[in-house]
């Protein structure tokens, strides 16, 4: 996608003239299309003004002033003041659509400021029951607005007014907080198979008309579930949008037939829409589930296998990285190196644990730069590091861990005003496995390397051990060093 239409916006925080002509223009489109679906003089069949712009205010919380609503406010007494002759009753009737936007973005802004915009299943639920709330405070004001220009009574006027609004909200406020505008990428992986859950979205939709009955209302559900798990959020969120708009208008035209014997009528208008919002949260809700559940997982992923302070493989992702690389069908020359940093407790005592931390990271990075992509780094506890590189042959490998040992001693490690030099052990096992025996070669040269390391350590520190051929090989730093 080309960044100028990717970053392209209505709206844009420090600029208050285009916010105000942008609401302005929403408002007054969007009162046009529920217009020309009304029902009676006052009520439409779907009424899209109301959710889509509670949906503008929540998604950008810096619109959220009275100025922007007043613009909002302003624009429906305009259209209908050019388009009707309600009079003052246009003031009360407009007021009501401004109870619910304002209600409904209010409540999600503040939910998006306490929970920073995690996914989260009961968010979902939260917002079922922000346009349940707003849909009554609204109907209340829209209907006692009514009665004046419509010839039924307050509580059937109630009824259509709460069930427009509340169906239209929950179809609608989901899909104008998470839909964003595709890129390339997305239209390129679109594939038959990733689009049989729209398939069966439409045969359902289709098996609805057919079949009729109030159940046939249902029936988009399990394809509208399957949607909520193979896509993504906003996906899912349009989806069930387009859905449910589309079922609310084939009702009322009597082409899905609800009641078989029967005309269309309000009761069963106000059925057939508080059916569908129930619906529509179900599939929104299973989504948004499943984008929590896979971000945990990562989270959970990523904490197990990489050390969250140094941020080089844990043990367990050393083991999960070792056993992947055994799918790879060759023999190799395995070195498994040990390192401990030399004296580190003393480095807590005298410095701080904080202190500590950082001489820690640092060194995991310092290691990792010298390893490079030829080789694993892990912390194995403590100040204990693991590296796991294919050599040539032992000596490869020895050749390797000096460069590191010597990396490390000249490394000036600052912290605060003072410059500390750390020196390390290093103990090494060398040998050849074969690529199912990855993880069997990996647990014996561990020891080794373990072994090797205390012979370092007894040895006076600062030093790498390693056997090479027969031969017993000891590194350490030049006299005077």
């Amino acid at each position: 996608m080309p960044a100028a239409l990717s970053s392209f916006t209505i709206f844009q925080p420090e600029n208050p003239l285009r916010n105000a002509l942008g609401i302005f223009i929403l408002t007054t489109l969007f009162y046009f299309i529920g217009a020309e679906l009304r029902l009676v003089e006052a009520l439409s069949l779907f009424w899209p003004l109301n959710g889509v712009m509670a949906g503008v205010f929540a998604r950008y919380a810096y619109l959220n002033r009275l100025r922007y609503y007043a613009v909002s406010y302003v624009a429906m007494l305009l259209y209908d003041a050019v388009t009707t002759s309600w009079g003052v009753a246009s003031l009360v009737i407009n007021l009501s659509n401004m109870v619910f936007i304002v209600t409904v973005a209010l409540l999600v802004v503040r939910d998006k400021r306490l929970l920073k915009g995690r996914p989260d299943p009961i968010n979902a639920l939260r917002l079922f029951n922000y346009c349940l709330v707003a849909a009554v405070l609204c109907a209340l004001l829209g209907a006692f607005g009514s009665v004046g220009i419509d010839s039924q009574t307050f509580w059937p006027l109630f009824a259509d007014w709460f069930s427009e609004q509340f169906s239209t909200g929950v179809l609608i406020v989901p899909c104008m907080l998470t839909v964003k505008m595709p890129g390339n990428e997305t239209l390129e992986r679109l594939r038959l198979d990733k689009m049989l859950p729209v398939l069966a979205l439409i045969v359902s939709v289709g098996a609805s008309v057919v079949i009729g009955g109030a159940g046939s209302l249902a029936f988009p559900l399990p394809a509208l579930i399957w949607c909520a798990v193979r896509y993504s959020l906003p996906a899912t969120c349009l989806l069930t949008f387009v859905t449910g708009a589309v079922e609310i208008v084939l009702v009322a035209n009597s082409i899905i037939n609800i009641a078989v014997a029967a005309p269309l009528s309000t009761p069963m208008m106000f059925s057939a829409r508080l059916g569908i919002a129930t619906m529509a949260i179900c599939p929104v809700m299973v989504s948004v589930s499943v984008a929590a559940i896979n971000s945990l997982i990562k989270q959970v992923s990523l904490r197990a296998d990489f050390d969250f302070l140094t941020h080089v493989y844990s043990r367990s992702g050393l083991y999960e990285a070792l056993k992947q690389e055994e799918g790879h069908r060759h023999s190799r020359f395995l070195t498994v190196m040990l390192l401990d940093i030399d004296y580190f407790k003393s480095i807590n005592d005298n410095y701080g644990h904080e202190c500590g931390d950082k001489v820690l990271a640092t060194f995991a990075q310092q290691v990792r730069n010298v390893v490079g992509e030829d080789g694993l780094v892990a912390r194995m506890g403590g100040e204990e590091c693991a590296v796991v590189v294919n050599a040539g042959d032992s000596h490869q490998g020895f050749e390797l861990a000096e460069r590191i040992r010597t990396s490390i001693a000249s490394h000036p490690f600052v912290w605060r005003d003072r410059t500390l030099f750390l020196t390390v052990s290093i103990g090494l096992g060398s040998g050849k496995a074969e690529s199912r025996q990855l993880t069997e070669v990996f647990n014996r040269l561990m020891a080794e390397a373990d072994d090797y390391l205390y012979r370092s350590k007894k040895a006076g520190r600062n030093r790498t051990t390693a056997r090479l051929a027969d031969d017993l090989l000891v590194a350490e730093p030049e006299r005077g060093a």
